[in-house]
């Protein structure tokens, strides 16, 4: 099936999207033995090793996702991080409240539009998330305990489709 998309350019693209699988039937429909629930549980897994890890340096997931991303990012909006974390702008701003008290980050109005809130990264942040990328990289490894290279690499590319299949859904509308 080929679909026609209007990027927000406004050019004109066409994306193919594969016909939809068959491998779930509504009357053997278990929720426990779905990919989507696996990977939510795998997530949760994570999230809760990263964070048992981290508390140690007085960060939770709520905490170091955003400043990674700062860190990653050089900076952001407020705006930007609230898409990212997949957040509302309340939820947001009582966030980077929670951050800036602890002296993580810092908004900073945009001069060329009063609207727009930059956040970055202090210098007490920058250290805050030094340990973030071994703890995760440790978490992550302890998670693929088993995997040889070649299934973890297919494991990325099956998860990476599974994303674009997402994103086309999602832009298909």
């Amino acid at each position: 099936m080929y679909i026609a998309l209007t990027p927000s350019n406004g050019a004109h693209a066409v994306t193919r999207i594969a016909p939809p699988a068959d491998f779930y039937q509504p009357a053997s429909y278990c929720a426990e033995e779905s990919v989507g629930y696996m990977m939510k549980r795998i997530m949760m897994s994570i999230v809760f090793q990263a964070d048992k890890r981290l508390d140690a340096h007085g960060l939770t997931s709520a905490q170091w996702g955003p400043l990674m991303r700062l860190r990653t990012t050089g900076g952001s909006t407020v705006a930007e991080l609230a898409r990212w974390l997949n957040v509302d702008a309340g939820a947001m701003t009582r966030l980077l409240d929670r951050l800036e008290k602890k002296g993580l980050c810092k908004r900073v109005r945009s001069t060329e539009d009063r609207r727009v809130v930059h956040v970055e990264l202090t210098a007490d942040g920058e250290a805050a998330i030094t340990e973030v990328p071994a703890v995760l990289a440790e978490v992550l490894n302890g998670h693929l305990a088993g995997f040889s290279k070649t299934e973890w690499q297919a494991l990325r590319t099956y998860l990476l489709r599974m994303l674009e299949n997402g994103e086309a859904m999602r832009e298909a509308g």
